[in-house]
């Protein structure tokens, strides 16, 4: 299970699951060759920089944005995604390929709108030993965001206008259950109806926000933070604060227990600067915020860029220093 945010010019994701496919921050260039199921196969495109899983020198992206600033993530939605075969006539993508493809493609949101209206997410595997995840997706620029659900009634697009991403239920769901909780604030109403009873508390006027793991409530805990968190005032302050949102709908390794036996974790957490091409994460070994800039790299080459997520261990600060080699 996952949570996806956007809001300006920052977008990222968690990745909560309850193991690690060794995924990398990966970068595509822009000649780097994107083999495709059904359609004429990429050899040029936007540079993509990204987290991935990646197989046969292809880029399984959990999630990514593309030089021009267009994010993209895929979220896990179980019993509601379905798949289709390949229809003629309409624009053929595995899940796999949606992320790649579609950031490859499309330097603005409005692109990717009209490129998708007759789009079939097919259900075509990557490998026999590696079928189709069921996913949904959003995507989203600096000022916007859509949401994309196939499901067993055809291909549902969504406007977003709150940022939001998490599971299944579909989306609709979030929105509407969303509207019970209009009544939450950052104080306490200035207009209580028990005057004489004042609030005992700050932040009482979150009173009632869901604090439990379930994809519905980190939906609405994700949208009260991501509403009502301040931005800040230097890129530092903002990317920090935008990891401290997200934090807020991290999982805990033994908060859940999965009928294996195994915990599902939050893996990492990943803030893009879209403005900048910075992608950023942290780990659930290492709490250090790592950046990998898209434009270091050479975006006309024709070979994937990795880098191994870096781990940590905690550091003692006032530990006494080794004395040096007499």
């Amino acid at each position: 299970m996952c949570t996806a945010i956007c809001r300006g010019p920052y977008c990222g994701r968690t990745l909560d699951y309850e193991f690690s496919y060794t995924e990398e921050g990966t970068i595509f260039p822009r000649n780097a060759f994107l083999p495709l199921r059904h359609e004429g196969d990429l050899s040029t495109h936007h540079a993509l920089i990204g987290m991935a899983f990646v197989q046969e020198d292809f880029p399984l992206y959990y999630d990514a944005m593309n030089e021009h600033g267009l994010y993209g993530a895929a979220l896990a939605f179980g019993g509601n995604a379905h798949y289709f075969p390949p229809r003629k006539g309409a624009l053929n993508l595995a899940s796999f390929e949606l992320i790649p493809y579609l950031l490859g493609r499309c330097a603005s949101l409005s692109a990717l709108r009209a490129l998708i209206e007759n789009l079939n997410i097919t259900d075509s595997p990557f490998r026999q030993d590696l079928p189709p995840s069921p996913l949904h997706w959003i995507f989203a620029d600096t000022q916007q965001a859509v949401v994309l659900e196939s499901t067993a009634q055809g291909l549902q697009i969504y406007e977003n206008p709150v940022g939001v991403l998490t599971n299944n239920p579909p989306f609709p769901y979030h929105l509407q259950k969303l509207c019970e909780f209009s009544h939450l604030s950052a104080s306490a109403s200035a207009d209580p109806l028990f005057p004489e009873s004042a609030p005992y508390s700050r932040g009482m006027g979150g009173m009632g926000l869901p604090g439990d793991l379930s994809s519905s409530s980190r939906f609405i805990r994700a949208a009260f933070t991501n509403r009502l968190a301040t931005i800040g005032e230097s890129k530092s302050d903002q990317v920090r604060q935008f990891f401290r949102v997200l934090g807020t709908v991290e999982q805990v390794k033994g908060c859940v227990l999965l009928e294996d036996g195994q915990l599902e974790h939050t893996i990492y957490t990943a803030c893009c600067d879209l403005e900048n091409g910075v992608y950023f994460y942290t780990t659930h070994q290492n709490e250090r915020i790592i950046g990998i800039d898209l434009h270091q790299e050479d975006l006309d080459g024709s070979r994937l860029i990795s880098y191994p997520l870096l781990q940590e261990t905690p550091m003692i600060q006032n530990a006494p220093c080794q004395k040096a080699p007499s």
